[in-house]
Order: C-alpha cells, then structure tokens, then sequence
C-alpha cells in the first residue's frame, strides 16, 4: 500500500493512500452480489443477470461507489496504522483517482490526536495521607448502629426535636386543599426537614392529642409550581409522641450487631479495622488522582480537538446509560425519572471532557516513554475478571473485545501505577494542624 501523510496543522493534515485493484476486484465482486439480488433487466428474470450483461447494461462505473464504501474502512485502517498515526473522529475522504483497471487513491483530510510533551511524572509531591483512626470515630461508628438499633417508646410529655410523632393533617392554600397536601397516622422525626421548612419546628413541645395549626410558606423553588412561595395551613392532630431509647453499650449490644464478635471490645477493634482500610483505600483514591493531576498538569499538550470531546462525552454517556439499562432502566425511563434530557446529560458530561481527554492522552505518552505492555497472561487474566464482573461467558468477552482494546486498558493502568507508587507525600501546615486537632 502506498500511504503519504502530510501534516496541515497541529492535529490536522492530509493522508493520500491507495486501495489495490486486488481489493477493488473483491469489492466491485461483492457490491455486485448485494445489487444483483434486486436488478431486473429486460430479459431475465429478477435477480437471475449475470455479471457480464450488468456491464453492458449499466458499465462497471455503476458498482464504484457501493464497492468504495465496502473496501473504504479497512484500506482507511491499513493506512492509518502504516503512517503511524492517532487518528481521531471521521475523517474526510474524497476520491482522487478511480480508473478502471487500476489501484484507487484517495485523499483523506484528517484529525489526530494533539503532541503531548511530558514533564516530571515520578516524584510528584502530593499531600500527605492521615489513615490513623481515632477513638472518636470509632465512638462515632457505635452510635450510629445504636441509632440504627434504637426503639420508640411512648411518651406522655411534650415533644422534642429527635422525637417520632404519629399525626394527621389536611393542608390549604387559599383556603383550598392541594394535592399531596393531606394524610393521616403519618410518622414524622422531628428534625428530620423531611417536611417544608419550619413545620417540623411548629411541634415541638406539643403532647399527644394537641391541635396545631401549622402555617408554612412553600420555598420559591419548589417542585409544585402552583404553590412555590406561597403561605400553607396545616390543620395537624397529634396522636402520639415517641422518643428513642438507645441499647445500652454492652457486650449484648455488640453481639446483636454483629454475630461474629463475643464482647463490645471485639467490635470495637472490628470497627477500627474496617474504619482503617477504608481510610486507607480513601488515601490511595487521594494519592493517585493528586498524582496523576500533578504529571497533567506538567504536560504540555497541544490544543484538544473537538472530535477527542465529543468522543469523550459519547462514551461516557453510553457507559453511563448502559450500567442504567443493565439495571432495568432504559434511557427514556432514566429521563423520566431524572425529569432531564439527553442534552442536559450530555452537557453535564461535557463540563470535564478536556481534562479527561488530557489525563488519558498524557496516560498514553507515559505508556510509550516507559514501553508498557500487556503481557499475554495479563489479557487473558482481564478477560477472566470481566466475564466475572459482568456474567458473561469468557468466549463472549473475547469476541467483543479486541487484544489491542484489552492491552490498551492494562497498560494504562501500569501507567496509573507507576506514577502514584513514585509519588511523594509530603506535609504541609494545614495537615498537620488537621491531624494535632483530631488527636484532642
């Protein structure tokens, strides 16, 4: 193959390249076979012409365009990957020769991928992880399973903030009932703000059997149009007032949130265990991204062409919906849900496209400078985790997905690796203010 590129700007240029008679023979053959199905020519009966009375008929010409879109992606492919360029988005292609009897040439005007420079990309400083775990968020973690374990008992005195009361209540605006304005027996937490601001306030230090008239005003932005920043009665009945009694912190406790553990001093320290790989599972998420913003940011990258963002969004969005729709839920029901559309989901996708598309250039320049590549036994092995992942079968896998696609994923992940285990943490005054403070 006969392929010229010839760069027009800095992720533009032009790729001259031929398609061989052999492979244009193979397409004007298939092109034929998919046309002749529907001919009819006086004479023969309607799919019956053979490829010499096509000819006469109509001229060989008249296979060129369905035989171009045929061979067209593969011979576009073929030189794409012989001039060694990242080629980017659709490209431009017009004929510049298509005689019969010879190879065609085309002229392709086409977008790449920008130049990356990179800068420092190991030894990046970045803050320094706290992962200690304090008594105090251990204490924390048991309240909140004696929260989660907590009873409702009836009391006869007035009710306070925390407490559960049962009411009813049937709300006006103008004197006129509203949708969703009414119920009765319903639980309502005070301070929970699970109703309008100041309703829940209006209850407190009221007791069972009281009458209240609660009056609210709707906030401006509120979901119901008809009533936004609009004044509400509530004729609300309270039938009961509850309160929380917290279990006792004993070793039953212990034993009721977790059958594993004997006494509370087990599950103290399961708790500090758990809290502590989640702390440093939250630190290696902080080292890596700070790590990896830091090798960006030293980068010099050419301007991004639009066609690399809207590649970005694209995928992000069909990933997005995807992992939807393996839910149950397809787009329209996502949007429906949501009350949003495919534009606003495509805008919010958008806003960072560019340092994405950034990150993952600079991932790949660092994957060419260190030479990284996949081994064998590293495809294989991330095929078995993605039919895992996905409950597929391994064979399906494969068929969907390329070595290249597969290596591409791995060796970027090297690229990840090599640049947060090379990181420097370091600590600044304010960690270390943070950190003397936790420790009171």
């Amino acid at each position: 193959m006969s392929v010229k590129w010839n760069k027009t700007g800095k992720t533009t240029g032009e790729l001259t390249f031929d398609i061989s008679q052999a492979e244009v023979k193979l397409g004007l053959d298939q092109a034929f076979r998919r046309i002749k199905k529907n001919l009819r020519v006086p004479g023969f009966r309607k799919g019956h012409v053979s490829r010499v009375i096509f000819n006469q008929y109509y001229g060989e010409e008249a296979l060129y365009e369905e035989a171009l879109n045929l061979v067209l992606p593969n011979a576009y492919a073929a030189a794409i990957k012989e001039a060694g360029i990242s080629a980017v988005g659709q490209p431009q292609v017009v004929p510049d020769s298509m005689e019969k009897g010879k190879d065609w040439t085309m002229k392709a005007t086409v977008t790449v991928e920008p130049e990356v420079k990179l800068g420092d990309y190991k030894g990046i400083e970045v803050p320094k992880q706290n992962t200690r775990v304090y008594a105090k968020d251990v204490d924390a973690q048991l309240d909140a399973e004696r929260e989660k374990n907590a009873e409702l008992v009836l009391k006869k005195s007035a009710a306070a903030k925390g407490d559960t009361v049962t009411i009813d209540y049937k709300g006006t605006v103008d004197d006129k009932a509203f949708d969703g304005g009414s119920a009765d027996d319903y639980a309502l937490e005070l301070g929970s703000n699970t109703f309008i601001p100041g309703f829940e306030d209006q209850l407190i230090g009221h007791k069972a059997g009281d009458e209240v008239d609660v009056v609210v005003t709707f906030p401006e932005d509120y979901g119901a149009k008809d009533l936004a920043g609009k004044e509400a009665h509530f004729a609300t009945k309270i039938h009961e007032v509850k309160s929380k009694q917290l279990p006792k912190l004993d070793d039953e406790f212990a034993k009721d949130v977790d059958d594993s553990v004997e006494t509370l001093d087990e599950l103290k320290e399961k708790i500090k265990k758990d809290l502590k790989a989640k702390k440093e599972e939250a630190a290696n998420d902080a080292i890596e991204q700070a790590a990896i913003e830091g090798a960006v940011k030293n980068a010099t990258i050419d301007e991004i062409p639009d066609a690399m963002i809207q590649e970005d969004v694209n995928s992000q969005m069909n990933q997005y919906l995807g992992n939807m729709q393996r839910q149950g839920i397809s787009p329209e029901t996502y949007y429906k849900l949501t009350n949003t559309t495919e534009d606003q989901l495509r805008a919010q996708f958008s806003k960072d496209a560019a340092e994405r598309v950034k990150t993952n250039l600079v991932l790949e320049a660092i994957v060419k400078a260190e030479d990284i590549k996949a081994s064998k036994e590293e495809i294989d092995k991330e095929i078995k985790d993605l039919a895992g992942e996905y409950n597929m079968d391994e064979k399906t896998v494969r068929s969907t997905l390329t070595d290249d696609m597969l290596s591409h994923d791995i060796d970027v992940r090297k690229a990840i690796n090599l640049v947060t285990d090379n990181a420097k943490q370091v600590a600044n005054s304010k960690n270390k203010k943070e950190e003397t403070k936790s420790e009171k």
